[in-house]
């Protein structure tokens, strides 16, 4: 067999049409995301069964937060309440919150029941999830003179350093940050501990008002306030 020369080769490129397409990957549309993500939910649901934020109890669906016991038994305050402290009517005499630093309060729920299991699972058993629930169920029914107009923002109250490196994150930062989220409004953490922790679990309510027990200070205006 004659030997080829390679000064007479030529490369001959494949007709176009030999070249396979690429494809076009298209994004997916939310409803396709949204099933996506509640199908991956469901699949960790049957290896590890979601459990009720509150009491504990298995939930029927991945999507949910509360079991309906719980989320039956919620103390929503949607009666008449004291503007200052939040209570319900007759809040008392003097009012709870006489002689404090803030002139109006809100609550969407009593701290109370399901209400005071929530808090204990968020702050002492890090279930996170429940900074979510806590803000949704905050913006569900915030007074709209609480958050409309300019110079609104949201400050949360930082943890005693200590009590936040024991806990490994801070509860109202996370709550401000998921109801920051909900509705639009600035996030300002513009505050900082100035003195001394105070234990809240199981201190009287005059232990509570001790000086240095909340003693709180400004670091930087808020943006929303400077305008």
């Amino acid at each position: 067999m004659p030997a080829l020369d390679p000064r007479r080769l030529r490369l001959v490129a494949p007709p176009r049409s030999a070249h396979p397409a690429t494809p076009r990957v298209r994004p997916h549309s939310p409803f396709v995301a949204d099933a996506l993500a509640r199908a991956r939910r469901e699949l960790i649901a049957a290896v590890a069964p979601p459990a009720c934020l509150a009491c504990g109890d298995a939930l029927a669906s991945a999507d949910a937060e509360l079991c309906e016991r719980c989320r039956r038994a919620l103390p929503w305050l949607s009666g008449p309440c004291c503007p200052r402290c939040a209570l319900p009517l007759p809040c008392g005499d003097p009012c709870p919150a006489e002689g404090a630093s803030f002139t109006r309060a809100w609550a969407p729920l009593a701290y109370d029941g399901v209400a005071r299991a929530l808090v204990g699972a968020l702050k002492f058993r890090g279930s996170l999830p429940v900074a979510e629930l806590m803000a949704a169920q905050l913006a569900a029914g915030i007074p709209r003179e609480l958050v409309g107009g300019d110079g609104v923002a949201l400050v949360p109250v930082p943890l005693p350093p200590a009590r936040q490196r024991t806990r490994g994150f801070d509860q109202a930062r996370r709550i401000a940050t998921a109801l920051a989220a909900r509705t639009g409004l600035p996030l300002e953490p513009c505050l900082r501990r100035a003195g001394p922790a105070t234990r809240q679990l199981g201190a009287s309510a005059a232990a509570l008002r001790e000086a240095g027990s909340d003693e709180v200070v400004a670091i930087a205006y808020a943006r929303a306030l400077r305008r």
